[in-house]
């Protein structure tokens, strides 16, 4: 077998594996995010303030010294990728595995406006969110990433969020590079339990452009509390 060929799709086992190892990052930030609700901090309406909350608790010593799994993977925010910037790339340091051997967490904003609306925060969600991973814009090498929506304001989740997502999921969008992107979803948003119970964890499946399928794990969390 040439050495091109070996990928993360390639042994089911090993693909288990890598989710699994996925599963234990996002069980570490709902444990970041329940942190910062419990103690009752504020933050400003900011999507990268939001974001950096996680990002620098993963990266600090002490926390990762206290969730061991974390050791497995290193951190960065904003890198460039074609001709975007990640949110958060979740490198694992597998030396065995590719340079592309990565995942993505995107992160997006949500709140009770224009919620099936072409310009609503819920449409920004899925065209220059989700289609992000369907086009190639952003890889997909273990054909899995994430997405993270940052509840800013008083909702119910899942008739105002989940529900109108899921509404105006399938349809044509003109995403920020003024391109016309679909997500060719092939299972809505769907709840799974995929970090110990957490009520608000979903995943969805789409076709990728190039005809893989690719699945999407998504948390949303709510900080509407929260902002300042």
């Amino acid at each position: 077998m040439k050495q091109d060929t070996l990928n993360a799709s390639t042994f089911a086992g090993l693909s288990t594996f890598n989710r699994q190892e996925l599963f234990s990052v996002l069980e570490c930030c709902i444990n970041i995010y329940n942190q910062f609700i419990v103690c009752g901090n504020k933050i400003c309406n900011k999507e990268n303030l939001i974001r950096d909350i996680f990002f620098e608790k993963l990266n600090d010593d002490d926390y990762r010294n206290q969730h061991p799994c974390l050791q497995n993977f290193h951190f960065e925010k904003e890198p460039q990728e074609n001709s975007g910037y990640l949110d958060i790339k979740v490198k694992t340091l597998n030396p065995y595995e590719s340079a592309k051997s990565y995942y993505i967490i995107e992160c997006k904003r949500l709140n009770s406006n224009n919620l099936t609306g072409d310009g609503g925060l819920n449409a920004e969600y899925i065209k220059n969110g989700i289609c992000r991973y369907v086009t190639g814009y952003y890889s997909t090498y273990f054909n899995c990433n994430v997405m993270f929506g940052f509840v800013v304001e008083s909702v119910n989740i899942q008739t105002d969020i989940i529900d109108k997502i899921n509404s105006i999921i399938t349809k044509d969008y003109i995403n920020k590079q003024h391109v016309t992107v679909n997500t060719n979803t092939i299972q809505k948003l769907t709840y799974e339990d995929f970090v110990s119970g957490y009520p608000y964890s979903y995943i969805s499946k789409h076709e990728h452009m190039s005809g893989k399928e690719i699945v999407l794990y998504h948390l949303i969390l709510d900080f509407s509390k929260n902002i300042k």
